[in-house]
């Protein structure tokens, strides 16, 4: 693969630097940096728990998403691993990072890169939505679920959100920065997240001000209870 011609995009979490560089030669749209995966970074790390001097008076809406404590974590799509890299440093040190076979090179080349950084090479799992085995072989479930950038083919939604309704744990979060690249998945996505989740939209003024960019939202999906676990409750 050759990165040489390819733009490297930086990002600071928590006081490291991330250094990220992309194949836009290749073709595969998981080895080139979207901005959802830094909108999201950016989201955790104004959030964040992990530093609470860093807190203002005002509550945190977030802290029980981003205290990382005791919480394992899975990101669908990594791509470059921008986003799985930044909650690493942000504190969720049992992550997974997936995509499919053609871009591991890329994302173990960035790893590889921000070693130093990261301190350590993360975990990384080819994983094909479609592919029960490899799910299963994650050992779900996972507390939280990343995604950026994942909603543009229509023929793969049905298996994206299918995945994330299997790895996510009933009382655990899906956490995904979004922008629009298909009409056609578009629908069929909200369509097929509304009877799995309960959806919050988070509001874009709690985006960090620099990576609030107008075309890009960040979504928390939690599981519906479904009907008859709820009456067996009630």
């Amino acid at each position: 693969m050759k990165f040489t011609d390819s733009p490297v995009i930086d990002l600071t979490v928590n006081g490291t630097k991330l250094s990220i560089q992309q194949d836009n030669g290749s073709m595969h749209v998981g080895t080139s940096v979207w901005p959802c995966s830094l909108i999201l970074s950016k989201f955790a790390e104004r959030w964040s728990t992990l530093d609470s001097s860093s807190s203002t008076t005002s509550p945190n809406p977030y802290a029980e998403l981003f205290d990382f404590r005791r919480r394992r974590g899975i990101e669908l799509g990594t791509g470059c691993g921008v986003a799985g890299m930044a909650f690493y440093l942000l504190g969720l040190t049992e992550i997974v990072l997936t995509d499919i076979a053609p871009v591991m090179p890329a994302l173990k080349h960035n790893l590889k890169r921000n070693k130093t950084a990261l301190g350590k090479s993360l975990k990384t799992s080819i994983v094909y939505w479609n592919n029960r085995d490899q799910i299963s072989a994650l050992k779900p479930p996972f507390d939280l679920v990343i995604a950026a950038d994942v909603v543009y083919i229509e023929e793969s939604v049905g298996q994206l959100v299918t995945a994330m309704e299997l790895l996510v744990a009933d009382d655990g979060a899906v956490l995904l920065g979004y922008q629009i690249r298909s009409p056609e998945a578009d629908k069929l996505f909200w369509e097929l997240c509304d009877v799995v989740f309960k959806i919050e939209k988070v509001p874009h003024e709690h985006l960090h001000s620099d990576y609030a960019y107008e075309e890009t939202d960040v979504y928390i999906f939690r599981k519906k209870v479904k009907k008859n676990e709820a009456e067996s409750v009630s």
